[in-house]
């Protein structure tokens, strides 16, 4: 069997098209009425389908997202969800910034009691990363 060679240097430039923060459509995000706003209902939404890039390399970061909230008076709606969530998938941001603005935007959005925003992304250079971000309401205690 032969000897397998590898020019590592043909790498080191390469760089792929990114976008920035500013593709990601808060815009397109919707919210519905939460008709039970006197109950404590947790409400958890899973995807392993989220993606977005390396803001370095442009290399696809894949995540598996959960979004867990507890409403106050809004929800997001989900098809507006899915939509934002894909608008991350050419911008270049780094995984812990990510989950953060996810955080941030769906707050803005609903002003949940709670909202919690876990990222477990896949490994890369052999190390994975799980982000967490959490927000509670001022004056809110969770049952």
């Amino acid at each position: 069997m032969g000897k397998v060679t590898h020019d590592h240097s043909k790498y080191a430039n390469i760089r792929f098209d990114t976008q920035d923060e500013s593709a990601i459509m808060v815009d397109i995000l919707e919210t519905i009425p939460y008709e039970y706003p006197g109950k404590d209902t947790e409400v958890v939404i899973p995807t392993s389908e989220f993606t977005s890039v390396c803001p370095w390399s442009g290399l696809p970061d894949f995540a598996e997202l959960t979004i867990t909230f507890i409403p106050d008076r809004l929800l997001v709606e989900m098809k507006s969800l899915k939509y934002y969530l894909t608008s991350y998938r050419n911008v270049g941001i780094y995984q812990e910034h990510a989950t953060n603005r996810i955080l941030e935007d769906l707050v803005n959005l609903i002003q949940p009691k709670y909202m919690k925003v876990e990222a477990v992304w896949n490994p890369r250079g052999g190390l994975g990363t799980r982000v967490v971000a959490e927000y509670t309401k001022e004056g809110y205690v969770r049952k």
